[in-house]
C-alpha cells in the first residue's frame, strides 16, 4: 500500500474515534488497527511512525504505543 493511502486511513480512523465520548479515543484506535490491520498493514505503519511519521494525526501517534508488533 502506498504511505500516503496508508496515512490516510490511519487519520480516517482516529478523526473516527475523536469524535467519541471517552477518554480512551488512541486505545480505541489501537485496538481497532490491531483487530483489522493485517500484520503487514500494521508492520508498514511501524516503519512509517520509526522514520518520523510525517502526515498522521498526534492521535494516531499516541495509539501506537499500544500497537501490537507483528511476528515475523
Amino acid at each position: 500500500m502506498s504511505p500516503e493511502k496508508m496515512v490516510l486511513m490511519a487519520n480516517q480512523i482516529a478523526t473516527f474515534f475523536k469524535t467519541q465520548p471517552g477518554e480512551d479515543q488512541a486505545q480505541r484506535v489501537a485496538d481497532h488497527l490491531n483487530d483489522f490491520w493485517e500484520p503487514r498493514m500494521r508492520r508498514q505503519l511501524i516503519a512509517h511512525v520509526d522514520a518520523g511519521g510525517a502526515g498522521l494525526e498526534p492521535l494516531v501517534l499516541e495509539a501506537m504505543a499500544k500497537v501490537r508488533v507483528p511476528a515475523d
